[in-house]
Order: C-alpha cells, then structure tokens, then sequence
C-alpha cells in the first residue's frame, strides 16, 4: 500500500474521532428495531407463528430496507461493551504506533467503562448486550454475558496491559478467562470435541463462532495464566470448529441443522480465532482450515467488483446490498493473513478502497449500510463504527511496522 493510502487512513481515523468526540458513545443499534416491546413481541411472534408473525415483522422489515433511521421511534441509545471494547483496542494501537498520551487515556476510559458494564449477577467478569434479545431459541435478558462479546473485551484490557504492564488490567482477564471456563457450558461432541454454549444458560451450543471464540480467549488465557485446564476446553472447542468446516472451506453458522446460512463477518470470526491461535500455538490442524477458509471465503463471499458481499448461502431475503460489518471483518482478516493470500490481499485492498471512497461521511462517521436502493446512515457503534474504527487503527498499525522494518 502506498503511502499516500497510508495518509488518506489516517486523516479518516482523524475525521472519525472527531466526530466520536461530538457525537457521543451510545448510539442505535441494528438491533434497535426488535430492542423494544413492540418490535421485540413481533419478532418473538414470528419465530412462533411464521405466517402470522411475517405480517407483524413486514412493517418494521419495511422501514430497515427504505426508513433506517426510524430506529429511533423503536427503541433508545445505548452503550454496547463490544463496541467499548473495540474503541479500546483502536485507541491502545494508535497509542502505541505514536506513544501520545492521549491515545493511551482514551483506551483506558473505555476500559473504566468496561469494568462498570460488566454483566450482574456473575462471580465473574463477562459482557453482553444491553437490551432483551429476542433468539429463535428464546429471549436472552439484558446484560446476559455472551462468550462473542466477552472475548473481545478479554482483548481490549490485553492490549493495554501491552502498554503499560499494569497488574490490574490482568486481574480483569483472569476473570474473564475464569468465566468462560466455569460460567460457559459445553455440550460433548466426543471425548475430544466439545461445542461452548453462547452464554452461560445455553446447554446446547452448536454456534461455530462461539466456540471459535472460546477457544481462542482460553488458549491466550492458558499462555498468558499458565492454566493448562483452560487450554484442555479450548482444544476440545477448537476440535469442533475443525470438524464443523465443510468439505468446500465454509462454515455454516450452526450445525443445527437449521441456522445453515453462511455469511461474511461470522465467517471472518472464525478464520480470525483461527489465525489468532494458529499465531499462539503453530497448530497445524489451524492451518489447513485457514487455508481452506480463506480460499472459499475470496470465491464466495466478494462480488464482481471484488467488494465483500453479505451471504454466499442466505437464510432469508436480505433488505441490503453490502455491510459495514463485512468490511470492517474483511480488514481485520486480511491484517491477519496478509501475504498468506494474493486473491485475500487484492480483496482487502479493493475493499479499503471502497471505503475509503464512498462510505465515510462529511461529518467523519461512516455509512452503515448500502441499501438496494439508497444507504443507511445512521450511525451504530456496535453496527459497525467501532469494528471498523478498530480495524482501519490495526491497519495503520500494520503498514507503519512494516515501513519500519523496510
């Protein structure tokens, strides 16, 4: 990447915190539609009634594709711990590209944060989200840790602690780590395999990245703590996601049997705890799934014009063209892998292009969806401005260490 691609990156991340410093940070969601009663009771309704639920669920699915910012009518803004956690992530990598004190104390406030928007009710620390989430399987309450949340402010605290050593920040990871080792439950595949449950409620499990997840947190946990027990669960959920990848490369979003779609960011979210772990441990079995991920993920899952695209296998009519989210991920990944694909790497830089060019906003934000017709602008920082601030910070990061060793 040229340098001057490197300058136009950071005067977007510039414009970006300007406008997060004015803007504030809660905000909408994509989930805000079905965050409230009514929208919550429609979308419950048709996971028990499909027909009858379809006419209840059609007005608000109307106003997602052609009125976005009508979220607003539905239900409030909130604070989201992923999107805190990401925010700090972004802000301890430009703190330690740059070594400015303010960076530094940015991510620092937001691990404050952290700490207070921790769930209730468990011994320790994990994440969720802040309203009702009405599932196909029932309604997980506001504030239920979830093991894809959990992971990623296990990260954030990780990342400072790189800074500054500070034991504090360890004492928070341990208890994340000690959560999802004892609060999240496994289902048994074999004596081997093991499939996480996505919060501590669920005995069923059979979420691909959940379990990915899991098994990266406990195996940098096991490193980090010394505890090879969380290193054993790990290997057991790492087990499942191997055996779970289909013959073609993909990963269905469950094994179910029913949630068989396969999509961008959740197939990011595996392939990047693969390489995450693969990067701890030089597990070969990572290895050869990543490699065959990755090959079906540059065939399957970017458009003509090379752009990332939402579904190579969709579960339902989709009300949009491209996601946020699905560049956000698709930057992340190729962060990770950079060099270990040509196809990957020429994907990643058509998609910093276009984002580049045609999703950032005058007031620095960026455009959350492009619509079939039109985009949805309303800004969500867990939908996906702090996924993406992250991702475009681990990008800079990258490009400048490898100017340094050039």
């Amino acid at each position: 990447m040229k340098s001057q691609s490197i300058d136009t990156i950071h005067s977007a991340l510039h414009r970006f915190m300007d406008w997060l410093d004015d803007y504030g940070e809660t905000s909408h969601d994509h989930q805000s539609f079905f965050a409230g009663p009514v929208g919550g009771g429609a979308k419950a309704l048709y996971y028990r009634k499909p027909a009858l639920g379809t006419l209840a669920v059609a007005p608000i699915i109307f106003c997602e594709a052609f009125i976005p910012s009508a979220r607003r009518f539905f239900w409030k803004k909130q604070r989201f711990p992923i999107a805190d956690a990401h925010y700090a992530m972004g802000f301890a990598l430009l703190a330690r590209l740059t070594g400015q004190q303010a960076y530094y104390d940015r991510a620092v406030h937001f691990l404050h944060v952290l700490e207070q928007t921790r769930s209730p009710g468990f011994s320790h620390f994990g994440w969720g989200y802040p309203f009702d989430w009405v599932t196909r399987t029932g309604v997980m309450a506001t504030g239920t840790p979830l093991i894809t949340t959990t992971p990623y402010v296990y990260e954030a605290f990780s990342y400072v602690h790189e800074i500054d050593g500070e034991d504090r920040w360890l004492e928070t990871m341990y208890s994340a780590a000690e959560h999802a080792a004892n609060d999240i439950t496994d289902r048994e595949i074999s004596v081997d395999v093991a499939t996480a449950g996505y919060n501590p409620f669920d005995s069923e499990g059979g979420v691909i990245n959940a379990s990915a997840y899991r098994a990266f947190l406990l195996i940098s946990a096991a490193l980090q703590f010394g505890r090879d027990d969380y290193r054993r669960i790990a290997e057991r959920n790492l087990n499942f996601v191997l055996e779970a990848q289909q013959p073609d490369g993909s990963w269905y979003y469950s094994v179910d049997g029913v949630r068989d779609f396969v999509d961008h960011f959740h197939t990011c979210f595996v392939l990047k705890a693969l390489a995450k772990i693969e990067q701890l441990t030089s597990h070969e079995g990572c290895r050869k799934a990543i490699k065959a991920g990755t090959d079906y993920y540059v065939r399957h899952l970017f458009d003509q014009n090379g752009l990332p695209k939402p579904f190579s296998r969709a579960p339902r009519l989709t009300v949009y063209r491209q996601e946020l989210y699905d560049y956000a991920e698709c930057i992340n990944l190729g962060v990770l892998l950079k060099g270990q694909s040509a196809e990957l790497d020429d994907r990643v830089q058509a998609a910093v292009n276009d984002l580049l060019d045609n999703w950032q906003k005058p007031d620095g934000s960026f455009r959350s969806r492009r619509l079939l017709l039109g985009w949805d602008d309303v800004p969500m920082h867990r939908w996906a401005q702090s996924q993406l601030f992250r991702s475009l910070c681990f990008l800079l990061y990258s490009l400048k260490e490898g100017e340094r060793a050039a």
